[in-house]
């Protein structure tokens, strides 16, 4: 007998089935993630968690002329193995396969590309107010979001906005408690009490208050009351708010028990979904470097706290929250109020660690220009998941840090190249700087075993020789200096080449500098942020301005946004990797 979903290609043969056969479907879903995600990985727990939603919202509405919104992307794989890609699904995050998200290229069932978090609201109402103009008054308009990325500024901004307007507006919150980490702050309490006392659903609502129709909540998982209030919920006018109860990881017994881990598992075992054990690394991650250091500092150094934006886990910043917890503040996703907070304490005295994903601190940036380095406050800012991060691609790529950042005054900029120069430059910044800094470090492991050395003051603004030759200089940054490194042995007689470390974007080692451009002539620049506005601008700007006529190769990330991909398939594509380095070097050797 075949499976149901072996003959939906797309939502118009979804609706073919009698409403009876839909729970038989959302097993067959949840069975088809779970067996592709199994051996190709992803974000499991949340696409699992609204499988009968999925399912309802396709049957019910016309998609994709009426336009459906996922927030943030990690719970739309449902969506998109009924939107007709069920077939190559199992490219998914793959290197030249489909995105992790939602992407407008990828097809017209994706009405707004996402990949952070909360912007689901605005576009959904943006859409909205649009098709009243166009005089589409019976266009659908949804955005789903979930009780974590509610909570952000944005979204509270666009309900602001929509409980005002008069736009055909269907809002759903998907809660399930949990965003990455467990939900934090007074809305998710709220959410709670909501959850066990309905009489808040109707008194002291915070929804209604915003002049929403509000319903709920109800369980997400119930489909025959789902597809009722759906359908009833599609006649009437105005703004509206759907609450529904749905549990992360649904269906797979360790994703509902184990939710953060089961956010995106890895490989697992489909039939009793045991995460399959990688081979052991004897590197550390980034991330626990920074994680361990920061307890081992704050141990002696009372003044200390951590900040994070909602990635207690992600950014071993949950190490500090178990032994500090008083010290360590998960603020929700909330970027802009995580680095004014930060800001806030400095002028106290206190030492902020803001810890905030690259790509993400994009979404607090006239926080860091105005609120702290024009005030000159020495927050620390921990720049996690910097340069290429591998498969969540675009839209997660930490690449445009060094560019945004280097234009802003006041702020120091490091990048590491290794554990120990991470782990020195954090003592050093809670010695006490005069300025704020920026440390950037990107995913994954390092490469040395026994980093846990003792802690080494490093003086801003010092770069450092790491191999001297007598021709030609190579100047990098950060933790692509193992490329060049890499791409010198493979040279093999590279006595021709000098390499450099330069550490500090800002301020420039402007000594260094001109020992380098009085000795060589021709001069490379690696990075692994975008060339425009990056470091190789930097080196070039400083070259221009001192009147040196060089040779100046910069290399790094061209001016495109980066598919997805591993890390390693994409250093090869865009040249990066240490052959292709190498064969670069030896064209101008």
């Amino acid at each position: 007998m075949k499976n149901l979903l072996d003959n939906i290609s797309n939502p118009e043969d979804l609706r073919k089935l009698n409403p009876e056969q839909l729970p038989q479907l959302a097993k067959e879903l949840r069975e088809f993630i779970i067996d592709i995600i199994a051996t190709k990985e992803g974000h499991l727990g949340a696409s699992l968690g609204v499988v009968e939603l999925t399912i309802a919202l396709h049957y019910l509405f016309d998609t994709p002329n009426d336009l459906l919104i996922w927030d943030v992307g990690h719970q739309a794989y449902g969506h998109k193995i009924l939107t007709g890609r069920k077939n190559n699904f199992y490219t998914n995050r793959q290197f030249g396969g489909i995105a992790g998200f939602p992407s407008r290229s990828e097809s017209e069932f994706d009405a707004f590309g996402v990949g952070h978090s909360s912007t689901s609201i605005s576009a959904a109402l943006g859409m909205a107010i649009a098709s009243n103009l166009k005089g589409e008054t019976k266009k659908q308009h949804i955005a789903v979001i979930g009780d974590a990325s509610i909570a952000s500024g944005m979204a509270f901004e666009a309900l602001n906005h929509a409980g005002v307007s008069n736009a055909n507006l269907l809002i759903i919150l998907n809660d399930n408690a949990i965003g990455i980490d467990p939900a934090v702050g007074a809305l998710k309490e709220y959410l709670t009490k909501v959850k066990t006392d309905k009489r808040l659903a109707v008194q002291n609502n915070i929804i209604k208050a915003l002049n929403f129709d509000y319903s709920g909540p109800i369980d997400g998982h119930d489909l025959p009351k789902i597809l009722s209030e759906l359908e009833r919920l599609k006649s009437v006018k105005g703004p509206k708010f759907l609450h529904v109860i749905t549990t992360k990881g649904k269906g797979l017994q360790q994703a509902e028990e184990d939710q953060v881990t089961y956010h995106a598992p890895g490989k697992f075992d489909k039939i009793s979904g045991e995460r399959i054990k990688k081979e052991e690394n004897l590197y550390t991650k980034y991330q626990d470097v920074f994680g361990e250091t920061i307890v081992e500092l704050a141990a002696k150094n009372d003044k200390i706290v951590g900040i994070t934006p909602a990635m207690l886990t992600g950014s071993s910043l949950k190490f500090m929250m178990e032994k500090y917890p008083e010290r360590t503040f998960d603020v929700g996703i909330a970027e802009q109020h995580a680095v004014t907070l930060a800001a806030g304490m400095a002028t106290q005295g206190l030492v902020p660690f803001c810890n905030i994903y690259s790509t993400f601190l994009q979404r607090a940036y006239d926080q860091v220009i105005h609120d702290v380095a024009l005030q000159n406050l020495p927050v620390i800012f921990c720049l996690d998941r910097a340069g290429l991060v591998g498969e969540d691609g675009a839209t997660h790529h930490g690449v445009f840090d060094l560019a945004y950042l280097r234009c802003i005054p006041n702020l120091i900029i490091f990048a590491p190249r290794n554990e120990i120069e991470l782990r020195n430059i954090l003592y050093t910044a809670q010695l006490g700087l005069n300025n704020p800094i920026a440390i950037r470090y990107p995913r994954g492991i390092g490469t040395i075993i026994d980093w846990k050395q003792p802690f080494e003051k490093i003086k801003i603004g010092k770069g450092v020789c790491l191999k001297k030759g007598n021709k030609i200089a190579i100047l990098s940054i950060g933790t692509i200096s193992k490329n060049v490194s890499e791409a010198l042995d493979l040279i093999g007689n590279s006595s021709n080449f000098s390499h450099y470390d330069i550490r500090f974007v800002k301020p420039l080692d402007e000594k260094l500098l001109h020992l380098i451009f009085e000795k060589y002539a021709t001069i490379f620049t690696i990075e692994d942020g975008t060339i425009k506005g990056g470091f190789g601008s930097a080196i070039l700007e400083f070259a221009s301005e001192n009147n040196y006529q060089h040779k100046i190769k910069t290399l790094g990330i061209p001016d495109n946004f980066i598919e997805h991909g591993s890390v390693s398939r994409l250093q090869m594509k865009l040249g990066l990797d240490a052959h292709s380095l190498a064969n670069h070097f030896k064209v101008l050797s």
